[in-house]
């Protein structure tokens, strides 16, 4: 296979439109990037041959998503010394409450780092893998400030905008 900085495991290809925003982060960011659906319970052989194809392609993070008992990240924390990254997802009868705790309840030693419930924690992720990545790499780095500033340039412009229509009505 070819060189990748990250991968993207999903526990079932429902899964997909949740982590979708992971997947356009990683691309604004110039990340090489992989996407595989593959389940802690019914898969399990092939999640862990992923987790060797991946390193050996020169992966330098993970991030799996699931829902409800969310095992993904967890198992593949326990075979990789790489950065596993979790996005716990919504559904089940604590609508992503229960995936939440299963991805942040791991035991001492097998790291998992756990962001927010669906969309909102896919794509902090991906940002969060791209930091990953940028130690090493210059121009993921530059994309990041380069994200953060657009982003901060909006806040701006939002700011001007309310002063401005506050001043016209006399405010």
């Amino acid at each position: 296979m070819s060189q990748v900085d990250v991968v993207l495991l999903i526990g079932s290809a429902s899964d997909w439109p949740q982590l979708r925003p992971a997947a356009e982060v990683m691309q604004q960011l110039g990340l090489a990037f992989r996407v595989h659906v593959t389940s802690a319970h019914r898969t399990p052989e092939r999640t862990v041959e992923l987790v060797r194809e991946s390193e050996r392609d020169g992966c330098q993070a993970f991030i799996c998503a699931a829902g409800m008992a969310a095992h993904l990240a967890g198992v593949v924390a326990a075979h990789t010394l790489l950065p596993v990254l979790g996005v716990p997802l919504p559904g089940g009868v604590l609508d992503g409450v229960d995936a939440l705790l299963s991805t942040v309840q791991m035991p001492g030693g097998v790291p998992v780092a756990t962001f927010a419930v669906g969309p909102a924690g896919a794509r902090n992720a991906a940002f969060f893998a791209g930091e990953i990545v940028a130690a090493a790499r210059p121009d993921v780095a530059a994309s990041l400030r380069r994200l953060r500033e657009a982003a901060a340039e909006k806040v701006r412009a939002a700011d001007r905008e309310i002063r401005s229509d506050w001043d016209r009505s006399g405010g």
